[in-house]
């Protein structure tokens, strides 16, 4: 399987994305802003960071980049997109999540790794936990408190797509606790919290976000058998 791993201006965990796709047996592939083709990849990872320099608003600008107009509609025909972070920011951005990422609780930076609970194990992101299982990874973000009106958050609770979830209360203000979503079909994943720096429990405070990975990749081998 390839994975196209997106590098934009100012992002910052592209090789860290890059590094948990090998660690899945995929082949990660660079993608770079600039670029008007996804190159056949099989699934894309938006990676955490400050795409051109959080300018204007985190994502607003990275959202009309030329590879974002190839993935859009990709991503609508059903290509598995993973947006982390800053990648989470440009998929609602970029409409293809609703809602957006709004500035911390307090103003402050938080990072700090997390508790999280699996809400949603069907996406294409997330097949390979339990629903309900807890996940240790790292949250570093600014602007990391999700928030949408009402209708939206009771609409994205009635038809499960509340993927993540902070265990404890939402350290960053999330709107229900909220610390990821995914798209009607479940093939788009946004999550604040950065699983691919919980790939190893030697290089981070768990293994737990992994399966962020292996999920995709044997969704990919099913589907491929």
């Amino acid at each position: 399987m390839r994975i196209g791993v997106v590098t934009f201006p100012g992002s910052l965990d592209d090789s860290d994305a890059a590094r948990a796709v090998r660690y899945a047996g995929a082949e990660p592939v660079p993608l770079w802003h600039a670029d008007r083709d996804l190159n056949g990849v099989d699934a894309v990872i938006l990676p955490g960071g400050f795409s051109y320099g959080d300018y204007l608003r985190c994502g607003a600008i990275a959202r009309f980049s030329p590879v974002m107009q190839e993935l859009v509609p990709a991503a609508r025909s059903g290509l598995p997109v993973l947006g982390i972070c800053n990648g989470f920011q440009i998929l609602c951005e970029a409409h293809l999540l609703p809602g957006a990422l709004t500035r911390n609780a307090r103003l402050r930076f938080i990072h700090t790794d997390v508790r999280l609970t699996v809400e949603n194990a069907g996406t294409a992101w997330t097949g390979g936990y339990a629903a309900g299982q807890e996940l240790t990874v790292p949250l570093k973000s600014g602007e990391g408190a999700y928030a949408a009106d009402e209708a939206t958050l009771d609409e994205l609770e009635r038809a499960g797509r509340v993927v993540v979830r902070y265990a404890a209360s939402a350290p960053n203000g999330s709107a229900r606790d909220i610390a990821g979503i995914c798209s009607e079909d479940g093939n788009v994943v946004g999550l604040m919290p950065h699983p691919e720096h919980a790939i190893d429990s030697l290089t981070g405070p768990s293994a737990d976000g992994l399966g962020f990975f292996t999920s995709v990749v044997n969704r990919f081998a099913g589907a491929a058998k």
